[in-house]
């Protein structure tokens, strides 16, 4: 079992004015996968906060998983990829592709996802979008290959082109 962080990002949810539905759905998902859900937080659109949670995640709680909901658009505010970029030290193009593709098959405005992944230390950081639709299509795109992943990540070091 790996652990996960839930990190909401909403001015509105932030300021109470708006209850987050987007960061319990995921936490629910997560732990359906057989994830321990062990921290989740909410904080405002705002890079620097956005980074610093991402930060706290993988460097003072050295969780597995960390997965952002909201903020991957086309809005001035939604700044969650760009929180991610400056935090992570290699990139996952694979998984916001997959995501992005499987989008593309339900809406065209699924291109409009700007969600990146990327690692920091030994955590694999997603992001995904706001609406609890959108995080289930975006959620159940990927879930399955996380978890492979995650044990080249943290698990014991293994070869895998011996495995086929």
């Amino acid at each position: 079992m790996y652990t996960a962080a839930v990190i909401t990002v909403s001015d509105k949810g932030f300021a109470g004015e708006r209850v987050d539905t987007g960061g319990p759905l995921v936490a629910e998902l997560l732990e359906a996968a057989g994830y321990a859900v062990c921290h989740k937080e909410l904080v405002p659109d705002e890079q620097p906060l956005i980074a610093q949670a991402l930060m706290h995640a993988a460097d003072d709680l050295d969780i597995a998983l960390c997965v952002t909901t909201g903020g991957t658009g086309l809005s001035p505010r939604d700044v969650t990829p760009e929180a991610t970029l400056s935090v992570c030290q290699r990139m996952t193009p694979g998984i916001p592709e997959a995501m992005r593709a499987e989008s593309m098959k339900i809406t065209p405005r699924g291109c409009l996802s700007r969600a990146q992944a990327g690692i920091r230390g030994r955590t694999l950081i997603v992001n995904l979008p706001g609406s609890p639709k959108a995080i289930r299509e975006n959620l159940n795109a990927v879930l399955p290959a996380l978890e492979h992943g995650l044990e080249m990540l943290r698990g014991p070091k293994h070869d895998c082109a011996v495995e086929g």
